[in-house]
Order: C-alpha cells, then sequence, then structure tokens
C-alpha cells in the first residue's frame, strides 16, 4: 500500500486485517483420545479457517510430549482429531433428534427426520474420509452445516516449522509435505521461524539484503497472509483519496455493488457504477488522471467482478 499512499497523498492509510489467534499447544492427551473439546474446540469452531503448525527440530526448551520429534506424524494426528471432533458432534446430535422426535407432532418430526438423514450423510461423509468441506451438498444441506461449525468444513493450511539447520532441507520438506496431505486437500509451507523472526526484526533494506543472500525470498508473513486469502477464497480491492487510502477484503467473484456494500450498505443499495483501474495500471502512470488519459480506467456497471488489487471508486445515489 505504500505507493499508493505516494500516489495519493491520503492523511491516513487502512490496510486490510487477518486476525490470527495462536492457541497453546495441543491439549495433553490429543491423539490419545476421541477428538477434541471443551474450550479447545470452542475456540477452533469460531474461527474461519486453521494453520496446523507442527516443528520438526529439537529443542529442550519445547515440551515434545515424550514421543519425540514428529512433524508428520504430529500433523496426521491432527487432522485425525478434527475428523473425530466432528464425529462426536454428529453422533450427539443424532442421539438428541432421535430423541427429541418421540411423540413430537407429525410436522416437527418430518423437520427431524430431514436433519437426520443430513446428519447420517455426513456422518458417513466423513467416515469414508471425506471432509463435510468436500462433501456435495445441497443449499439446505449447507445452511444446516453452517449452524453446527464442523471443523473439516473449514479450509485448513498445514505448515511445518522447521530448524535453521535443516535450511537445506526445505523442499525435500515441503515435497514430503505436500504428497502426506494431498488427499486431504490442504494448503502447505514450510517455514523457518526463527528465521523469520530474525528477519522481521530487520529494516526493510537489510531485510531484503540478507533473504537475498539467504536465496530466502517471500517472507513467511507474507507466505501465510496470501495463503490464508487463498484458503478463505477472498482478495483485496483499495479505495483511494486525499482522506484515506484503505484496502477492503471481499470474496473472490464478488460483483462490483456488493464490494461496494462491503465499504457501506448504502453504496450497494444506491450503487450506480464503478470508475476501476487495475493496481499495476495506475503504479505504471503515477495518477488517475494520467490512467485516464491512456484508457486505463475504465467505468464498470454492477455486475463487474472485481479483480484482486483493483482501485476503485463507487459512485451511489440513495
Amino acid at each position: 500500500m505504500g505507493t499508493l499512499t505516494q500516489i495519493y497523498q491520503p492523511s491516513k492509510t487502512t490496510p486490510a486485517e487477518i486476525t490470527y489467534v495462536d492457541l497453546p499447544a495441543a491439549p495433553e492427551g490429543l491423539g490419545k483420545t476421541r477428538g477434541v473439546s471443551g474450550e479447545y474446540l470452542n475456540q477452533l469452531q469460531n474461527a474461519d479457517a486453521l494453520a496446523i503448525v507442527a516443528r520438526s527440530f529439537e529443542d529442550p526448551s519445547v515440551p515434545d510430549g515424550g514421543d519425540g520429534v514428529d512433524a508428520f506424524r504430529d500433523i496426521e494426528t491432527m487432522l485425525y482429531e478434527l475428523t473425530f471432533a466432528d464425529l462426536e458432534i454428529l453422533d450427539r446430535r443424532i442421539e438428541r433428534i432421535e430423541q427429541n422426535s418421540k411423540g413430537s407432532r407429525s410436522g416437527d418430526r418430518e423437520a427431524m427426520n430431514r436433519e437426520r438423514a443430513v446428519m447420517s450423510t455426513l456422518k458417513e461423509g466423513l467416515e469414508s474420509g471425506v471432509p463435510i468441506g468436500k462433501q456435495k451438498l445441497n443449499s439446505d444441506e449447507q445452511r444446516k452445516v453452517n449452524e453446527f461449525q464442523f471443523l473439516t468444513a473449514k479450509p485448513v493450511i498445514v505448515v511445518v516449522n522447521a530448524g535453521e539447520e535443516q535450511s537445506d532441507e526445505i523442499d525435500e520438506i515441503q515435497s514430503r509435505l505436500d504428497s502426506e496431505v494431498a488427499e486431504s486437500d490442504v494448503l502447505t509451507a514450510v517455514l523457518v521461524g526463527s528465521l523469520e523472526m530474525e528477519l522481521g526484526q530487520m529494516s526493510a533494506e537489510d531485510e531484503a539484503e540478507f533473504r537475498e543472500s539467504l536465496a530466502v525470498g517471500e517472507s513467511g508473513l507474507d507466505r501465510m497472509v496470501r495463503l490464508s486469502y487463498q484458503a478463505l477464497d477472498q482478495i483485496t480491492f483499495f479505495t483511494g483519496g486525499p482522506k484515506e487510502v484503505r484496502a477492503w477484503t471481499i470474496t473472490n467473484g464478488d460483483p462490483a455493488d456488493r464490494a461496494a456494500g462491503s465499504i457501506h450498505s448504502d453504496m450497494e443499495r444506491g450503487f450506480i457504477r464503478a470508475e476501476v483501474v487495475a493496481y499495476d495500471d495506475l503504479v505504471r502512470h503515477g495518477s488517475e488522471a494520467e490512467s485516464r488519459r491512456h484508457g486505463v480506467l475504465r467505468q464498470e456497471g454492477k455486475g463487474y467482478v472485481v479483480n484482486d488489487g483493483d482501485v476503485v471508486h463507487v459512485l451511489f445515489n440513495v
């Protein structure tokens, strides 16, 4: 956003935000019991996506649970635990439906039977190794799934935190990680957390120099943000002016009027048109005036699908 700030010279700049909640290490007994539960489960259910981070290096100051360090074992355990947690929820819900349906009115009983059928279908899919998020559901079934915040319905990112002594093995670890989780349809990354922390404390110039010398391109933070957007199927567009340059997050594929609604509901309700220029075009020409002169700043209607990086001005009337 620094380049946009230079172009517009606004009073303030507001970036988009992603909130990462760093939960404590997996609770004691995980992998030896059936599924996460209690407050730990509640915290996971409140997330829009899940990131499983497993270390692959020895560190005496960090407990390993007594079983030694094995990132791939730990990842497999956590993926299984997500499935077990959902199966537990489904079993309880099916049992409750069966209890409540006894003596209920026929209309209520029909609704309960429909819900039980949905829950049973989800359970069968999970037991066959298909996460709820990958099962083919109709709109009614999807609404029911959304009510329960199932863990396997959420996008998952799997990260191996490697040690600095493993820097020469990153590609090998990444290849094995992709192979190990291929059937789980998750996004993956291998990062050297301690190195990323050190680099993140440097000035931008020093960081760039060190990354070049170490052949470490994209920062771990940038990679996690990119994977998070990809997992959530979201993109960013920008608005700019003398008061503020701001980034807005929307769902990939949203039309211009819905994107305008993310700024303010009145903009969606009274949408007339949008003036749009691609970020790269705006940067290339240096201003909206020059972008317009070169024909790359254009007028778009409400059905226009906003692209990642678009700079948008909304014209509306209510």
